[in-house]
């Protein structure tokens, strides 16, 4: 009886948007391939819509909504939950960390995509790591929610008027996409919500957005930029420009210049820092023994890693210079598809024999919301701004959610939103302390 020939092993690593992209285009590919099996690694099981993060966080939109179960939307690959350990590109295995509830396990591959993402970068000011509040998970929109509706809570019946204006003043640092949303639906949630206290008017609250840079929204034409600044200025969002965040320690912000003539610091009183500022890629990959510049994987442009055959690298952990600035590519959701798309397609040439394709990328487009019911959005040319943006943003963007079942549910919660206030429940949220990771991995049968 011949012996059974080894199926071939595709292993993509991260769930995120690029994760999930190669995987989906993989089983349309490659799905009836009975001499291939698809594998996935994902911390969460599921796919995080990012986009609508800073809705949760303003209670717009419910929790679960924009949580797209992994299994279901690519269910013709094997799944495993777990954060990676440590990659091996010389003898093809990645290593997972177990816990003491979960075996640690060593996945063989022969072909690999690292699509691990990126998480939040504190150039090492280990006060604002500590202190400040994060955008980049479904827990860090909860926690922030929670956050605003305890600062309301407190200034209610807070009577030291110091203490008071730093319980309702909120510092959002950045002011690319995540840090103006944050900041808009903040200001809509504290608005919405200051009714319910009595002793909390409107113009008690405040929101200040910290951008190093002279302009925000980088990637926008200057005059949507400066529109964007202008409306929330209106709506009463402080918006500074070359200032940096030098330190935070819980109560004060230390801020400094960063614009000619500029460096002299000051100070903001506040009890709440939320920081999008930037990311970089995590340690899984920055220790891994792929080459990297500045954190990120080197790539080709077949987006494969040099020296390792087989082995490719597509969204926020990549580093490709646009050839038509030389600059890297900046760390987008709409640049990690496109990327994934590439891959998934050389990936099925260079098993086929066929000739990979270089990655090409154009652009669609750019949207932002920047409060209630106004936007800014540039497509193919065109610039929009006000209520026609907003709404096209939200049309764009719901039907990027990969399953109808979803699209649904948040389409209701956007309706129910405009005819009832915000719900200003704290949920006082307990959670048994992370289990640590252990290095020991099982024996041979922990090996697939």
């Amino acid at each position: 009886m011949p012996a059974r020939r080894r199926r071939k092993k595709v292993l993509v690593l991260g769930g995120g948007f690029a994760g999930v992209e190669c995987v989906r285009r993989l089983e349309a590919s490659l799905g009836r391939d009975g001499g291939v099996e698809i594998v996935m690694v994902s911390e969460d099981n599921f796919l995080l819509f990012t986009p609508m993060l800073p809705q949760v966080a303003s209670g717009t939109i419910e929790t679960r909504h924009i949580v797209m179960p992994i299994r279901t939307i690519c269910g013709g690959a094997t799944f495993y939950e777990g954060r990676v350990r440590n990659i091996d590109p010389h003898g093809k295995i990645v290593d997972v960390w177990g816990t003491g509830q979960r075996r640690g396990i060593s996945i063989h591959y022969d072909f690999l995509v690292v699509a691990l993402g990126s998480q939040t970068n504190f150039f090492g000011m280990s006060g604002v790591e500590k202190h400040a509040y994060t955008m980049k998970t479904l827990n860090d929109a909860v926690l922030l929610r929670n956050r605003v509706v305890d600062m309301l809570e407190q200034a209610e019946n807070e009577t030291d008027p110091i203490r008071r204006r730093g319980l309702l003043t909120f510092v959002v640092v950045g002011g690319g996409f995540a840090g103006i949303e944050t900041a808009g639906e903040l200001m809509d949630l504290l608005h919405d919500a200051a009714k319910h206290y009595p002793n909390v008017g409107r113009g008690d609250v405040s929101v200040s957005v910290l951008e190093a840079m002279p302009s925000i929204l980088p990637g926008f034409s200057g005059k949507l930029a400066a529109f964007a600044r202008q409306k929330m200025s209106e709506r009463g969002i402080d918006i500074r420009l070359n200032t940096a965040v030098s330190g935070f320690d819980g109560r004060e912000v230390e801020v400094r210049g960063t614009g000619e003539g500029e460096k002299e610091g000051g100070v903001i009183m506040t009890n709440t820092l939320v920081w999008t500022a930037g990311v970089t890629p995590p340690n899984t990959v920055k220790r891994s023994l792929l080459k990297t510049e500045g954190g990120r994987i080197v790539v080709d442009e077949n987006l494969g890693v040099p020296g390792f055959a087989g082995v490719f690298a597509v969204g926020d952990c990549a580093l490709l210079a646009d050839p038509r600035t030389g600059r890297p590519y900046p760390p987008t959701a709409q640049l990690a598809e496109a990327q994934a798309k590439t891959a998934a397609r050389n990936l099925h040439a260079l098993m086929r024999g066929g000739k990979m394709s270089p990655f090409s990328y154009k652009s669609r487009g750019q949207m932002a919301v920047i409060g209630k019911r106004a936007g800014i959005a540039s497509l193919f040319g065109f610039n929009i701004a006000g209520f026609w943006a907003w709404a096209l943003w939200r049309n764009v963007y719901l039907s990027k959610i990969p399953r109808a079942d979803k699209r649904i549910r948040v389409l209701l919660d956007w309706t129910i939103d405009v005819f009832f206030d915000r719900d200003i429940a704290r949920l006082k949220l307990v959670t048994k302390p992370a289990e640590l990771e252990y290095a020991e991995l099982d024996e041979v049968d922990d090996v697939w």
